[in-house]
């Protein structure tokens, strides 16, 4: 069934966002950095996320349009949502997801709430559960980087929990092991990178880095 009319033109603060990467999930996804997160994890690798209201306001109709356009482009597994906290905006996010797996997209989510913190948010915040219900990979907990993690993909330390939520990915299948993934790029002669490309380091350039200014979601090499 299809959302209200209303539910899509509520809007998603973001951050940031990639058309296509193979750096922040399993597969080639779109990935959204969203504005604005309430923890303050020592090391945080995207301080720049953290303040609330510093994003650019998107409906959720024009983020779905701008994903689909980008997998009639060049097909996506799925999308992947950072930040910032994609908890702190669980009912338009959740929305988002609802749409893009109506179109067969996987929906992978960074979250620093634990697994357990989000639950017992639903109870009291039921967007927190839609959001879940329409998640197929949750990667949990506060970054701490007194405890980086060098063996898992896409984990920032080994406090972090990868949860498959969904049949959508075996958790044996061999693509999610392995060394991590950097992504650069030359655009206007800034040089952009994104990934996880120094997983000790706990400053920029730290795991889950997103690009250091928002990209244009029209342009595939982008």
């Amino acid at each position: 069934m299809a959302p209200p009319t209303d539910e899509l033109a509520l809007t998603i603060d973001v951050g940031v966002e990639v058309a296509n990467t193979e750096a922040e999930g399993p597969g080639r996804r779109y990935a959204i950095w969203v504005q604005g997160c309430p923890m303050r994890c020592p090391g945080c690798c995207n301080p720049e996320l953290l303040r609330f209201g510093g994003g650019t306001p998107r409906t959720v109709a024009s983020v779905r349009d701008q994903i689909l356009a980008a997998h009639a482009r060049s097909p996506l597994e799925g999308i992947s949502l950072l930040g910032g906290e994609p908890f702190a905006q669980p009912l338009a996010l959740a929305v988002l997801a609802e749409q893009v797996q109506g179109a067969g997209l996987g929906v992978m989510i960074y979250s620093g709430f634990t697994r357990a913190e989000l639950d017992a948010q639903t109870v009291t915040e039921p967007a927190v559960g839609r959001l879940l219900a329409a998640t197929d990979l949750l990667v949990d907990g506060r970054y701490v980087r007194e405890r980086p993690d060098t063996t898992r993909r896409w984990i920032g330390s080994t406090n972090q929990q990868l949860h498959f939520l969904s049949p959508r990915h075996d958790p044996e299948d061999p693509s999610l092991r392995g060394g991590e993934t950097i992504e650069l790029r030359l655009v206007d002669g800034e040089l952009i990178i994104n990934g996880w490309p120094w997983p000790k380091h706990d400053g920029p350039g730290a795991p889950g880095l997103p690009p250091s200014r928002p990209r244009d979601p029209e342009d595939p090499s982008r």
